[in-house]
């Protein structure tokens, strides 16, 4: 049997469409807390459904960074996507998956900062961590009256709030402070009755974040990094008895990660997010957007339309 040059496209053209419908599943992206990383989920899930006419869901609820990680591991559709990945504050996911197990991969990263802040109004009495060591410059921040200051180091669940409690720790300060764990949203509504009436305060942030454009602020100063200041072991019992962290904090990289196997089930969703570079300024932008009561889903996809050009780059 013989088949002529349009017998044969039309077939090779049915087994590519079929391929092609096969290996496009739809892809669960993380639903994380902050505002740059529901931002930059929005975006994502925008190109996807869009340009890209695949399918996409943000996962209500999938905001535990563990989870979402275990979920790209495994492989199963349940986590494909997590959109903020911040290191090295998430260094175990990094060992495990990223270089360990090798099941998830990663885009460029972006730059981000991290610090403690105080408002600029407070900024004369508390401009450093050796202010801290004051036990009267502390006083000023006890607001529960048990003889300690608070600081906001993050949500229970966050890397972070280990993080400044190792700090703390090591400056020798934890006699003196003790973190207040609570969701970023619940901190954020207290914050702006305390900067109206100019209340002492004292926070962990990050940029990008429109809380800087909301607010004048100042970032303590720290002792300069040295050989061995930041010993951090996250991922042991005994964390805080065994990590060290007593300098400033690099700049923070910031990844999208993804599981590997999106290179079999949706290969063009997978090689797009390879390809993305995200600019702080735009997730500034988005942030501040939403921020001021716009959509985000809306900021999404006004701005996919609108960037064409660069999402091409992405996707082609």
């Amino acid at each position: 049997m013989s088949f002529n040059r349009h017998q044969v496209l039309a077939a090779v053209a049915l087994v590519v469409s079929a391929n092609t419908v096969h290996a496009q599943e739809k892809v669960a992206i993380s639903d994380l807390s902050w505002d740059g990383a529901s931002a930059i989920a929005h975006v994502l899930e925008a190109i996807i459904t869009g340009p890209m006419d695949s399918e996409a869901d943000i996962i209500d609820g999938l905001s535990d960074g563990n989870l979402v990680a275990e979920g790209m591991d495994k492989g199963d559709g349940s986590a494909d996507i997590y959109t903020d990945l911040w290191m090295p504050n998430r260094q175990p996911i990094w060992d495990d998956y990223i270089e360990g197990a090798e099941s998830v991969k990663v885009n460029t990263p972006y730059k981000g900062t991290q610090g403690m802040f105080v408002p600029t109004y407070m900024a004369e009495q508390v401009s450093s961590f050796d202010d801290l060591a004051n036990p009267e410059i502390a006083a000023r921040f006890d607001k529960d009256g048990n003889g300690k200051g608070e600081y906001w180091a993050g949500a229970a669940d966050w890397a972070s709030a280990k993080m400044w409690q190792i700090k703390f720790k090591s400056y020798g300060l934890s006699d003196l402070w003790e973190p207040v764990l609570v969701p970023q949203a619940t901190f954020l509504a207290e914050l702006k009755g305390q900067i109206a009436a100019e209340d002492p305060v004292l926070f962990y942030y990050w940029t990008p974040e429109a809380v800087h454009a909301q607010y004048d602020l100042t970032s303590l100063s720290e002792a300069p990094r040295t050989e061995g200041c930041e010993d951090i072991n996250l991922d042991q019992e005994d964390w805080l008895e065994s990590s060290t962290f007593n300098c400033e904090n690099k700049d923070a990289e910031i990844y999208i990660a993804y599981s590997k196997s999106l290179e079999e089930r949706n290969p063009a969703v997978a090689s797009m997010l390879s390809k993305v570079e995200l600019d702080p300024a735009v997730i500034n932008d988005w942030i501040l957007q939403i921020s001021d009561g716009e959509d985000a889903a809306d900021v999404a996809e006004t701005w996919v339309e609108e960037n064409s050009d660069l999402i091409d780059t992405w996707t082609n």
